[in-house]
């Protein structure tokens, strides 16, 4: 029977995140913590940067609250791995503008107040259908919305509970899908085919 150390772990997470903020990535890429595992991330495909941005001019543009907008912001977020506390950062992030979330904030901030995160899938989805939902219900952000390239679908996940979601609606990419409360309009995502 294999006996855990409490102590010999903490020091194993301390040296992780550590190692993870220490990075030095190659100009364009991306470093996240996930899982307890080190990911790195080349820069986005045009198709990516596509979608991100037509998402962002229809929250923009349509929400019935001001909403502000952050690329690539960095969250730190409750994690499974070894480490405890993950780093993340979703190709968008909105929250209430009134909030003044992003203005000065560091590179690393804690998810309260972000409203919606957003992942567009490339060349590893399972980590965007599978550990970003955990790492964002459990970081209690409200809405989580997939758009999945590789089945051609958008999903948003909301009420998040502990480490998951406990409800989704998907939508063909293509069709329209209902965003709620504070956003209240309609996504249309037949923009996102180009």
């Amino acid at each position: 029977m294999l006996m855990m150390n409490p102590e010999s772990d903490q020091l194993t997470a301390q040296a992780l995140l550590q190692e993870f903020l220490s990075l030095d990535t190659p100009e364009g890429y991306r470093a996240q913590l996930i899982d307890g595992e080190i990911v790195v991330s080349p820069p986005p495909y045009g198709t990516h940067e596509h979608v991100i941005g037509q998402i962002a001019k229809q929250v923009l543009r349509k929400s019935s609250v001001d909403m502000d907008f952050a690329g690539q912001k960095g969250l730190i977020v409750p994690d499974r791995g070894i480490a405890d506390v993950g780093r993340v950062i979703p190709d968008a992030t909105f929250a209430p503008a009134d909030l003044r979330l992003f203005y000065g904030a560091d590179p690393w901030m804690p998810p309260e107040g972000v409203t919606m995160v957003v992942e567009v899938t490339s060349s590893r989805p399972e980590r965007d259908r599978e550990a970003k939902p955990r790492a964002y219900a459990a970081a209690k952000i409200p809405l989580y919305l997939l758009v999945d390239h590789e089945v051609d679908r958008v999903t948003l996940f909301s009420n998040p509970v502990e480490d998951d979601y406990s409800s989704m609606v998907i939508e063909s990419i293509g069709g329209g899908l209902k965003l709620p409360e504070p956003f209240s309009f309609t996504l249309e995502t037949a923009v996102f085919l180009g």
